[in-house]
């Protein structure tokens, strides 16, 4: 598994990178908006629960989604991206690998086989009994599994991306009406019916009784 996990992060760098390229974003707002859909997913997991347990569980359930949400405020969502990506940066420019790679491989592995052994036992026991319980537990298991890869990567230097510096192209100013009809302006052609450039008298001839 370890071969398999330095494959499978090496690939979610490669293409942590390519997404950089195209938005500018980096795999740290990748992992936050995953962060944050798995957050989605585990409330709509509790509630569902919440509705099929009885009083004494639904009074727990209720008062850990209480302290959740008091840890989330704490703690991920009191610290705005960009912070978390200038420390990313900083590392980067500094020549120095992420450190997640290695510290958090005992970590990524457990839930990578899981997400890969679960798969069509929750999907076997969503369709023919029914228990969809099942699908959002492995959700579950499968966006924490994707946050961790996401975090272990290293992103390029910061760089505006592709998207945006298409969409900031200025369009093309239109041309004038004279130059988009192909007509010559009206200044020049009476210059050339008086014999010389527009706004010019033609040069008076010079006859031999007026030396």
């Amino acid at each position: 598994m370890t071969y398999i996990d330095s494959a499978v992060l090496n690939l979610t760098e490669w293409f942590c990178r390519r997404f950089q390229l195209l938005t500018g974003r980096t795999n740290v707002w990748l992992a936050v908006q995953f962060t944050n859909l798995s957050i989605i997913v585990y409330f709509v997991w509790a509630g569902v629960y919440f509705w099929r347990s009885d009083v004494a569980a639904r009074i727990g359930l209720g008062l850990f989604c209480v302290g959740l949400l008091y840890v989330l405020t704490q703690t991920i969502f009191k610290v705005p991206i960009e912070a978390y990506e200038n420390n990313a940066y900083e590392r980067v420019a500094k020549g120095l690998r992420n450190p997640r790679r290695i510290k958090e491989a005992q970590l990524r592995i457990p839930f990578l086989t899981l997400s890969l052994v679960l798969f069509y036992p929750a999907f076997y026991v969503s369709v023919n009994f029914r228990i969809h319980i099942a699908v959002l537990s492995y959700s579950l298991i499968v966006l924490t599994t994707v946050v961790l890869y996401l975090l272990a990567c290293d992103p390029l230097p910061p760089c505006a991306g592709r998207v945006r510096e298409w969409l900031r192209k200025p369009a093309r100013s239109p041309l004038p009406a004279s130059e988009s009809s192909g007509t010559i302006p009206l200044e020049a052609i009476e210059g050339s019916e008086r014999g010389g450039p527009a706004g010019r008298k033609p040069a008076r001839p010079v006859t031999p009784g007026s030396l």
